[in-house]
């Protein structure tokens, strides 16, 4: 087996509960995202991107829609005949398979896999991120500072910082510790979620993290602070432009809206970083003259008679006449019938929403603003005709004509 300078393994098994409906049938990582992508698609474009191309993806809830959406690899140039991509579920030994405990366990399950390719560091990535980032610029940087681990992060609003693993930094950016969700965080320095590490080193580490009787098995909990305190070298790696973790319904909504703001970086087809999309050929998209579209996404495939403003619109999207659609989401194949209202909402894939039924309502309009929140509607249900459905609800069954929920 050919020797790999680096190769990448994806934790892409999340449940992703806080997504609630949306990841009933699906793993998280699988979930749509901006019209014509999934959440996967990220770390995996800037894989190639940055001229990895040996990844391990490894799985675990929820896996057959993924597999089959990653398929050979072919849509990131990841078919190879030497490395590519490979689908790693949880390990299959003489006395049955084991579920992944931890983000480090399902590295350490599969050290044999990473062996193969011989590699001098290993980078790890969650699947449920977006971002663009050129890896290959942070592994230079690891390489130049001779770091066993380098650990990227980025600063956060210090009010926030107290939601995030902290990383406290000497002048030269070496971590001397690591705070997982600090009540007084001495720094605002927050960890992505990706790592570089020194093969040898990251081996070892694992191999004793299994070992220890009561781990969480846990890159955050266990390994860097293992790491840090056994007085092995961690070096921070700033990342300074758009990076959004999308585990809760409010992240998810605002990440894919953000799609439309023009003064963020996050142009997906731009030339040299393109974000590559597994999603198969559709028909062209019709908008219907009377029809009235501003501020939106509308992808292939889409029927749009009705009025969409400041919304994105997956794949085989119909938006009938007189219906409206504002500042929502609606995922593949779902059907919004005439005079329907969806608002601050997002419909799953394969919903019908009947006529004059109405989805979510604007913050302005809420008794309560604290309790306000983004409608959800779970994939392949019938939302009946004058059906109501009020801010901040998640169904995940039909709703009878004229019903209020």
């Amino acid at each position: 087996m050919k020797k790999t300078e680096c190769l990448a393994m994806l934790l892409a098994g999340g449940q992703g509960s806080r997504l609630g409906v949306l990841t009933q049938k699906i793993a998280k990582p699988a979930v749509p995202f901006g019209g014509k992508y999934r959440i996967i698609d990220f770390p995996l474009s800037n894989c190639i991107n940055s001229g990895i191309d040996t990844v391990g993806i490894l799985t675990q809830y929820q896996p057959l829609e993924l597999v089959e959406y990653i398929g050979s690899g072919k849509p990131w140039d990841l078919d190879r005949v030497h490395g590519g991509v490979h689908i790693l579920p949880p390990y299959q030994q003489i006395k049955g398979s084991e579920w992944y405990k931890g983000t480090a366990n399902a590295i350490y399950q599969n050290i044999n896999f990473i062996e193969r390719y011989e590699p001098e560091h290993v980078l790890i990535l969650s699947g449920d991120h977006i971002y663009k980032m050129d890896y290959s610029l942070m592994i230079a940087e690891h390489k130049a500072t001779n770091a066993d681990c380098t650990i990227a992060v980025m600063e956060v609003p210090m009010d926030e910082a107290s939601r995030f693993g902290i990383m406290n930094t000497r002048e030269d950016g070496e971590i001397y510790e690591f705070e997982e969700k600090p009540k007084e965080p001495k720094s605002n320095l927050a960890s992505m979620g990706i790592y570089v590490f020194k093969w040898s080193v990251l081996r070892k580490l694992l191999i004793e993290d299994e070992m220890k009787e009561g781990s969480s098995n846990d890159f955050g909990k266990d390994i860097i602070p293992a790491m840090i305190s056994g007085g092995m070298k961690a070096m921070a790696y700033r990342f300074n432009d758009y990076w959004k973790d999308v585990g809760t319904i409010a992240s998810l909504w605002d990440a894919n809206l953000d799609l439309l703001n023009p003064k963020l970086n996050l142009d997906l087809s731009e030339p040299g970083w393109k974000i590559y999309s597994g999603a198969k050929g559709f028909a062209p998209q019709y908008i219907s003259d009377k029809a009235k579209v501003e501020n939106s996404l509308v992808t292939v495939g889409c029927n749009i008679y009705g009025n969409i403003d400041f919304s994105v619109l997956f794949e085989n999207v119909t938006v009938e006449e007189g219906a409206t659609v504002e500042y929502s989401l609606i995922m593949p194949g779902s059907v919004i019938k005439k005079g329907a209202t969806v608002r601050y909402s997002i419909i799953a894939e394969n919903t019908v929403i009947e006529e004059d039924a109405v989805i979510g309502e604007t913050p302005e309009s809420a008794a309560d603003i604290s309790s306000w929140g983004i409608a959800v509607v779970g994939d392949g249900l019938k939302i009946g005709k004058n059906a109501v459905v009020t801010a901040n609800k998640m169904i995940t069954n039909d709703v009878a004509e004229g019903e209020v929920v």
